[in-house]
């Protein structure tokens, strides 16, 4: 079937058909610069970095928008806590939220805007709202009217009294409505001088939700394809983002995703919860291929519960993979060309709302057919196996070749030549029918962590996955 996605706001499968065809334009909410990433940040940003990839290889023209959100109460508070100015607080974790990105496979985005760069977009957001009765100003604050927009609340489906502080300014008796929720937050004596820009209501800086409709319809006009973030945005922020943009007359988003949460003992993963994992020390432990596997093998909608032994067989289960690829193109000579396709299930998988568990299960069992014709000398074998396996694997960004520094391609290169005078000694020895010999060098090899197999086109070795 053609691509069809999960709509929250219609909680529908929906087939995606882009506003111009031929083209997919996303904004994803990106970080709240206030504190380094951990793992349960970057799930997002590998979830919707495998949709991107997706709809390139399905033959789209893709724009890519993720945020940077760099003024917040969070940052104003975590900077004054270490004494630092707080831009220059967001500018250092902007800085890690960019590395965790890339340093898990993300694509660099279109487009990365940051909240201070578009005032002048907020406040020409905020007039248009004002003009049309949908916000009011009081005392240098700038709210939203809900009242004026009579679909509040359609996309979270929560029920009125369950809306009464949308996050912001709960129990202001300035607002009309207790509902109503801040575009605008006038200066305090206790903010920092440059955390305020001038407006016509007084000077002050931007609510959270005024800046990400700003930035969307600022790079991806009045109208796009996709708007994705986290579960957890559903309400309120995702919810005023609709409210506000529609109130100003913008179709805004076409259809909305959100990925599950990563939970640690049956909770989402947050710094307040005290049981964040930092990406700086997960990638100490598993490389980052392993951890992209990880974050990307649950369906994205599904919440994932944290655990390392989950990590060591998403570990595994990569290098299986991993093995594959590599002795299967040794067993090709090492320079081959290959006809490559998708598989028509890989397919089938990912149109379905990203099926990623179902899809790697096709990876996995293309796998499995390849290590049989590796076994059996079947090169015909081997190379259906490697074409079907390659642009899978690059769709969902785990291709070794991807991964590879130069450094660690110089190590894999010496291991293997090591690993290979080692079965010769073998193969030597078994020949002279020293059989004791050729068994011990085998032990050796297996102490340090590489299996031997033999097959009918000779030793193949991979190395050992973790228990």
């Amino acid at each position: 079937m053609s691509l069809h996605l999960y709509d929250s706001a219609t909680r529908s499968l929906r087939p995606f058909e882009p506003i111009e065809p031929g083209k997919a334009s996303i904004y994803l909410c990106g970080a709240t610069v206030q504190a380094p990433p951990h793992i349960g940040h970057i799930r997002s940003g590998v979830n919707f970095d495998i949709l991107r990839r997706w709809l390139t290889a399905s033959g789209y023209e893709v724009t890519f928008v993720r945020n940077v959100t760099d003024i917040d109460d969070k940052i104003l508070t975590k900077s004054a806590e270490h004494n630092t100015e707080w831009w220059a607080w967001a500018s250092l974790h902007e800085g890690n939220f960019r590395w965790a990105y890339e340093t898990l496979g993300c694509l660099p985005p279109t487009y990365e805007p940051r909240a201070t760069g578009h005032v002048t977009e907020m406040v020409e957001l905020m007039q248009r709202l004002i003009d049309g009765g949908h916000a009011y100003a009081v005392d240098g604050d700038v709210y939203f009217d809900v009242r004026s927009y009579p679909a509040y609340g359609a996309l979270s489906g929560q029920r009125p009294e369950a809306m009464l502080a949308a996050g912001d300014s709960e129990g202001d008796e300035r607002k009309r409505d207790p509902r109503d929720f801040a575009l605008w937050k006038r200066h305090k004596d206790s903010d920092p001088a440059t955390a305020s820009w001038p407006t016509p209501w007084g000077s002050g800086r931007p609510g959270w939700h005024l800046e990400c409709s700003a930035m969307a319809t600022r790079y991806l006009g009045s109208s796009f394809d996709i708007h994705g973030g986290g579960l957890d945005l559903v309400f309120p922020h995702h919810e005023n983002e609709i409210a506000q943009s529609k109130a100003a007359g913008d179709g805004f988003a076409k259809y909305w995703m959100h990925n599950g949460w990563l939970t640690t003992g049956g909770e989402k993963m947050s710094k307040s919860l005290g049981n964040s994992l930092l990406v700086t020390e997960v990638v100490k432990t598993w490389r980052p291929v392993e951890v992209r596997y990880y974050l990307g093998s649950a369906h994205y909608r599904s919440h994932s519960e944290f655990s390392r032994e989950a990590l060591d067989e998403a570990a595994a289960a990569y290098r299986r993979i991993e093995n594959f690829l590599t002795h299967g193109a040794a067993f090709l000579g090492g320079s081959y060309a290959l006809a490559t396709e998708l598989p028509e299930a890989f397919t089938a998988a990912m149109n379905d709302d990203l099926g990623v568990p179902a899809a790697l299960a096709v990876i996995h069992t293309l796998v499995r057919d390849g290590n049989s014709a590796l076994a059996d000398g079947d090169e015909a074998g081997v190379r259906r196996a490697l074409a079907g396996l390659i642009p899978a694997v690059d769709v969902l960004g785990l291709n070794p070749s991807a991964w590879r520094t130069d450094s660690s391609s110089d190590l894999t290169a010496v291991v293997d030549a090591l690993v290979r005078v080692a079965l010769e000694q073998r193969t030597a020895a078994r020949a002279r029918k020293d059989f004791q010999a050729a068994d011990a060098i085998r032990d050796q090899l297996a102490a340090a962590g590489v299996v031997v197999e033999d097959t009918a086109a000779g030793p193949r070795w991979t190395v050992k996955d973790a228990d």
